[in-house]
């Protein structure tokens, strides 16, 4: 079975267990390591033998992507106090600083992206400039080097952004969770419509299980591809977005799931579709 997600240490966390054979009954796994704006732009291509049967894209990718694929409630990452950040090297915390200015983006159908258009409409006048999308990580290079006004970053970013001199204007999670009081919905693990999706969504349970009790076992793989990440760096990651929501969505999760992309769909911000195909 082909599977594609990050190399981040959340995702190589899960999924070693399965990766490596450890899951009783489960199938191999092909993997694809690959960032979050490509494996969303696999979920929106054809179906065909090059594309992955379970994939990890962003929440906000969803509403794209259900007719053909199914929504697994174990494996993801959606939580509180792990929100996308937006900062600057001009340490303003105003935000009609970014009227007119460019703005760096991981990907156009991220959640993080979702959630600053939210934002942005509610606290920026007449709007930000122009949205340039980067790889995540040479958005702070290009912010600290005054090749972009602002930059939206995810992932171990909350815990570096410090070391490129860069400033925290908002915190997008926190923002979300004090307006809704709802956890942040961020990585969806989707598999293919035609595929045993209950039994996979068992598989990815079994596999965050796993980790949680072996927590040494993943190490050497999960550095592997960690990007020549600090360890403790790849530990917090881990500590911050692998929880409860990864081995159970939950009606909690569901909840929030459905508020974020019922308000972007009522937002125009996704195209409308049916909510009740989010559970399986």
């Amino acid at each position: 079975m082909k599977i594609a997600f990050s190399p981040c240490p959340n995702d190589t966390f899960i999924f070693h267990a399965w990766v490596h054979g450890l899951i009783p009954g489960a199938p191999e796994l092909d993997v694809r390591y690959a960032d979050i704006d490509i494996t969303n732009g696999l979920a929106a291509s054809p179906i065909g033998p090059e594309i992955p049967d379970v994939m990890k894209i962003s929440y906000a990718a969803l509403p794209y992507v259900l007719d053909k694929y199914a929504l697994l409630p174990a494996g993801g990452a959606l939580g509180r106090g792990c929100g996308p950040l937006v900062l600057t090297a001009s340490g303003t915390t105003d935000p009609a600083y970014l009227s007119g200015r460019r703005v760096a983006v991981p990907s156009e159908r991220s959640t993080a992206y979702m959630l600053f258009r939210l934002w942005a409409a509610q606290n920026v006048p007449g709007g930000v400039g122009e949205i340039v999308v980067m790889p995540f990580d040479q958005i702070m290079p290009a912010v600290r080097d005054g090749l972009i006004d602002a930059g939206l970053v995810i992932h171990e970013a909350r815990f570096t952004y410090q070391n490129y001199d860069l400033k925290l204007m908002t915190d997008l999670g926190n923002w979300w969770e004090e307006d809704t009081g709802l956890p942040i919905p961020l990585g969806a693990i989707i598999a293919r419509r035609d595929l045993d999706a209950q039994a996979l969504a068992g598989w990815a349970r079994a596999t965050v299980e796993y980790a949680w009790a072996h927590p040494d076992a993943s190490r050497a793989y999960v550095m592997e591809h960690a990007q020549e990440m600090d360890p403790d760096v790849a530990a917090q990651h881990i500590d911050l977005y692998v929880n409860e929501f990864s081995a159970s969505l939950g009606d909690d999760g569901y909840g929030a799931i459905t508020a974020l992309l019922g308000r972007a769909m009522k937002e125009g911000l996704v195209p409308e579709f049916d909510l009740s195909l989010l559970r399986i």
